[in-house]
């Protein structure tokens, strides 16, 4: 298959005449290729690839901030960096002028997805390659409308590149509704699945995306935030959605998670959508020197951000299948990483296991610069953990923004097309065996038994929740679940804690304490929605902020 290649700004010299005509010049700070002017752009396919290469390229992946949308949730915290968004969102301290801004980010990427469509339609190039690039065009818009409207709400939606050097003040827009946003998103890519491929290019969006797209969304909307009644025909499509994906029949989970997300395993059976990278160039990931161990054998490698929660590392299973809260499963306190599942090994660096060839030591007084930072004074762990999943120990010097690795981010796995069947179809209707299957299949890859028969429709609810955090744990998935399921007011509220270790003697003794720099500490009911960055308002005066910013 063949790769999409991406060009930048800092390899060109000419701007498209279309960017600078219009009041948002930035919309295109990135554009295609050295010598594409607005005028030659659409007259190739090669050219105008180059384009679309672009908005691929401005997918957001976590590997190039601190700032991943993980630290929203309750799985990871970063103590030692007061000034990042998401330690302000857990303190309910950010204001409308403060907060990360997501609107601006995807609004810039909308326009070049208009302004795509309608050059290409516009063009004389060969029909067929049209319709298969405007699909593709049009899932990236309604991908990035979605991270709008579970961030915001309803969103003005625009499906026209805006000039307003033309339009004057007509380019402003009010808000459509949350389920007009809702319905434009899914309608779309009902609409486009038919014209992408079963089997895509390297990078680009396939007709399994758009239905795991639109799958996602779904669920989203059937879940309590958006569904209070709790309508269970919401349910029913989502679940009829994600079931689409599975009667594909070309997907199946990798065998080994672990290595699944190195690049040596890119595109693998399990990917369905992903972000591409390029390592060793600007648009290498630089995941490793982001989130890994922050000192091994004395050698800085990481800035270690952020850091895997206590709560998180308790919702890993026992190598029994059970949780450690039912006293049937063995778990001691005292060796709280003993017999833990397969997942738990393949995701958590904790004090005792060795990572990158050296025993790491957390344990209070061990003399390594990884014991537990008490007073955030550094980079080393604040929870006692740090983040091994996906990581790849051949990038072990890989310390700060290097871009080394070309391992691709996923977006969409077919692991979680199961469980999201699983979990629509389990509230649909209860637990039939097709949602025992589902859940089963994700269970038995980490070498867990099957559930037990029997369960009730909550008891299988509680599974199917701990098993969506821990598979998809570290993939960007876990802050907009406890959205949806309106659980932050609970998950979200009081102390992120870790564990801290002493010695007595030869013995190690645990403690779960509150996390240094106290964790999460309020969850207003605001919180569900972010705000619109208030320097958006000022510019377009018909946007309605979000309540009780």
């Amino acid at each position: 298959m063949r790769a999409i290649t991406y060009h930048f700004l800092s390899k060109i010299a000419v701007l498209l005449p279309l960017a600078l005509a219009t009041s948002c010049s930035n919309y295109l700070d990135v554009i295609p290729s050295d010598q594409v002017s607005d005028g030659n752009a659409w007259e190739t396919t090669g050219n105008a690839d180059l384009f679309l290469n672009d908005i691929y390229g401005s997918i957001s992946g976590p590997f190039a901030t601190n700032d991943p949308d993980e630290g929203f949730s309750d799985n990871t915290m970063r103590g030692s960096s007061s000034g990042y968004s998401f330690t302000t969102y857990a303190k309910s301290s950010y204001t409308s002028g403060s907060v990360r801004d997501d609107w601006s980010t995807n609004y810039l990427k909308i326009r070049k997805c208009n302004i795509f469509i309608e050059k290409v339609t516009a063009s004389a190039l060969a029909d067929d390659w049209k319709k298969k690039r405007i699909a593709e065009t049009r899932y990236l818009r309604a991908y990035f409308y979605q991270i709008l409207w579970t961030r915001y709400g309803g969103v003005p939606i625009i499906t026209e590149s805006l000039n307003q050097a033309e339009q004057g003040d007509a380019i402003f827009r009010t808000r459509n509704t949350s389920d007009e946003t809702f319905k434009f998103i899914t309608d779309e890519c009902a609409s486009l699945a038919a014209d992408l491929p079963l089997i895509a290019e390297t990078g680009r969006a396939s007709r399994g995306a758009a239905l795991t797209l639109k799958g996602w969304c779904e669920l989203f909307q059937a879940s309590p935030l958006k569904n209070p009644l709790n309508d269970k025909s919401r349910w029913a499509v989502a679940a009829a959605t994600n079931k689409q994906v599975m009667d594909l029949k070309i997907y199946d989970l990798f065998p080994d998670l672990e290595s699944m997300f190195y690049e040596e395993k890119n595109n693998n059976i399990e990917v369905i959508f992903d972000k591409a990278y390029l390592g060793g160039t600007s648009l290498g990931s630089s995941k490793e020197g982001l989130q890994a161990a922050w000192t091994v054998g004395g050698t800085q490698r990481s800035y270690s951000a952020p850091n895997p929660t206590q709560e998180l590392v308790d919702s890993y299973f026992m190598a029994n299948g059970l949780p450690i809260t039912d006293p049937a499963s063995g778990y001691d306190p005292q060796n709280p990483y003993l017999n833990r599942e397969k997942r738990f090994y393949q995701s958590i660096v904790y004090d005792g296991c060795t990572w990158l060839g050296y025993e790491m030591q957390m344990w209070i007084g061990s003399g390594s610069a990884n014991t537990l930072d008490l007073s955030s004074a550094n980079e080393a762990t604040n929870t006692g953990y740090y983040i091994r999943k996906g990581l790849n120990p051949k990038y072990e010097f890989a310390n700060g923004y290097q871009n080394l690795s070309s391992a691709h981010f996923i977006i969409f796995r077919y692991a979680e097309v199961l469980l999201s069947y699983a979990e629509a179809k389990n509230e649909e209707s209860g637990p039939d065996e097709s949602v025992y299957t589902a859940v089963n299949k994700v269970r038995a890859r980490s070498g867990l038994p099957a559930l037990k028969s029997g369960l009730s429709q909550a008891q299988m609810r509680i599974f199917i929740q701990q098993e969506r955090r821990v598979e998809l744990a570290f993939e960007e998935k876990r802050w907009t679940d406890l959205l949806r399921l309106k659980t932050a007011e609970i998950s979200l509220n009081g102390s992120s804690h870790a564990m801290k270790i002493v010695k007595e003697g030869d013995k190690k003794v645990y403690s779960v304490i509150i996390a240094p720099n106290g964790g999460r500490l309020f969850f207003a009911e605001r919180n569900y929605l972010l705000p619109i960055p208030q320097a958006v308002i000022d510019k377009n005066t018909k946007l309605k902020q979000n309540p009780n910013y």
